[in-house]
C-alpha cells in the first residue's frame, strides 16, 4: 500500500506530499502522525534547506474525515482533550520548524486543511483554489488554527474569516496576506521552485532559523522586553559561522552562494 504521505528531497529542498486523494488528504489521528513524523524527518535531515507542502488530488487538504469526525462524538473530555493537543503540536511544529515551509496549494482547503495552509511560512495557491474555515458552520469552533491566524492576519480579518465560516478565493486571501502568490496550475510547481532556490542560494540556513524564531517570539513580549529580545539576538548571531563567512565574503567583495 502506498505511503498517505509522501517525502522526497530534490536540490536541497524536501518535498511532503498528502498522498491520501480518495478522502481528499483529510485529516485523521494517524495522517496527523504521520505528518509529525515527516516534519521531523526533513527538520533533521542535512540534505534539506527549505521544505514544501503540497497535496496529491484534487484537494489540498479537506479539513478532518468524516469518520474521523463521528469517533470524536464517543470520546471522553480526556481523549478529545488529548487528540486537540495531537493537532496542537502539528501546527505548532511548522510554525516553529528550523526550516522554511511553503505550501503549495493546488486544491480546496478547508478547515484544518487551511489551518495547514496557515501556519506555513509562505503560501503559493492555484485561482481555483477556495479556503474556509468551517467549523461554526457544524457547531464546531476553528479553535487551535484560531491562534495562528490572529497573530498572523489581525482580528478583523480573523473575524471575518473564522466567524462567517465562508469560502474564499485565493485572491481574496491574497489580498488578506494569507497567502503569497496567486500562480496558474500549470506554472505553480516550477514558481515554487524556483522560490525555493532562490531562497537555497541566497540566504543563509541560520539566519533563517533564527529569523523565523525571532518572529515567532517576539509578539510574545512586551515592546521593551522585546526590543531587549532582539538585541540579545542580534548579538548572539553575530558569533554565528554563517555571519562570519557572510561579512567576510562581503568585505572582500566576493560573490557569496549559500
Amino acid at each position: 500500500m502506498e505511503s498517505k504521505i509522501l517525502y522526497e528531497v530534490s536540490n536541497r529542498v524536501g518535498y511532503i506530499t498528502l498522498n491520501r486523494p480518495e478522502k481528499r488528504n483529510a485529516l485523521n489521528e494517524e495522517m496527523v502522525k504521520l505528518l509529525q513524523e515527516v516534519f521531523t524527518k526533513a527538520e533533521n535531515d542535512s540534505d534539506v534547506k527549505i521544505i514544501v507542502l503540497r497535496a496529491n488530488g484534487d484537494a489540498f487538504c479537506a479539513g478532518a474525515d468524516l469518520a474521523y469526525l463521528q469517533q470524536l462524538q464517543k470520546n471522553s473530555f480526556e481523549e478529545n482533550l488529548a487528540d486537540s493537543r495531537n493537532l496542537m503540536q502539528l501546527f505548532k511544529q511548522i510554525y516553529t520548524l528550523q526550516k522554511l515551509v511553503i505550501a503549495q496549494v493546488e486544491g480546496h482547503a478547508i478547515a484544518g486543511g487551511g489551518g495547514l495552509a496557515a501556519v506555513c511560512d509562505f503560501v503559493f495557491a492555484v485561482p481555483e483554489a477556495k479556503f474556509g474555515f468551517t467549523e461554526v458552520k457544524i457547531g464546531f469552533i476553528p479553535a487551535i488554527i484560531s491562534v495562528f491566524i490572529i497573530r498572523k492576519l489581525g482580528e478583523a480579518v480573523s473575524k471575518k474569516l473564522l466567524l462567517t465560516g465562508s469560502l474564499f478565493s485565493a485572491e481574496a486571501m491574497k489580498d488578506y496576506f494569507l497567502v503569497n502568490e496567486v500562480v496558474d496550475r500549470k506554472n505553480i510547481t516550477k514558481t515554487v521552485n524556483d522560490f525555493a532556490q532562490k531562497l537555497c542560494t541566497t540566504t543563509s540556513a541560520q539566519s533563517l532559523a533564527n529569523t523565523k524564531r525571532l518572529i515567532a517570539d517576539v509578539q510574545n513580549f512586551s515592546f521593551q522586553d522585546g526590543l531587549e529580545y532582539a538585541a540579545k539576538m542580534n548579538a548572539k548571531s553575530r558569533s554565528n559561522e554563517d555571519c562570519k563567512r557572510g561579512i567576510q565574503t562581503f568585505l572582500n567583495k566576493e560573490n557569496l552562494s549559500w
